[in-house]
C-alpha cells in the first residue's frame, strides 16, 4: 500500500521546527529530508527514522523495524501526534547524521 501525500504532509508540518523538511517520491513512497539530509522515510503511512545513537537517547523504547523487504532496520515512530517528541528525535538525528556528499556534476562532451 502506497503512503498517502496527505500524511507525508502531516509529517512535514509536525517536523517544521526541526529545520527545513522537504520530501520526495521514492519507489513509489517518500524519502524525507531535514535542511538536505535524508533522514526518514514514509512507507505504508508508517515514519521509519535512521538509526542513531543519538535518536535512541531521545526515544530508548521505539521499536525497529524494515521500512520495506530487504531494508535495514529504522526506528518506527508511531506517536506522529507528539510534535515535541519528534521534532526532539529528528533534530538528535540529524546532528548525528553526516552531510549530504555534494552531486557531481555531468561533464559535456
Amino acid at each position: 500500500m502506497a503512503s498517502k501525500i496527505e500524511f507525508v504532509e502531516f509529517i512535514a508540518e509536525q517536523l517544521r521546527q526541526a529545520g527545513t523538511i522537504t520530501y520526495r517520491k521514492m519507489f513509489g513512497e517518500y524519502g524525507v529530508y531535514c535542511n538536505g539530509k535524508i533522514f526518514a522515510v514514509i512507507c505504508d503511512n508508517q515514519l521509519f527514522i535512521k538509526i542513531t545513537e543519538a535518536g535512541r537517547k531521545v526515544c530508548p523504547g521505539l521499536s525497529e523495524a524494515p521500512p520495506y523487504e530487504g531494508a535495514k532496520n529504522y526506528l518506527l515512530m508511531e506517536d506522529v501526534e507528539d510534535k515535541e517528541l519528534l521534532t526532539a528525535l529528528v533534530t538528535a538525528t540529524c546532528r548525528e547524521l553526516p552531510e549530504p556528499k555534494p552531486k557531481k556534476k555531468k561533464e559535456k562532451k
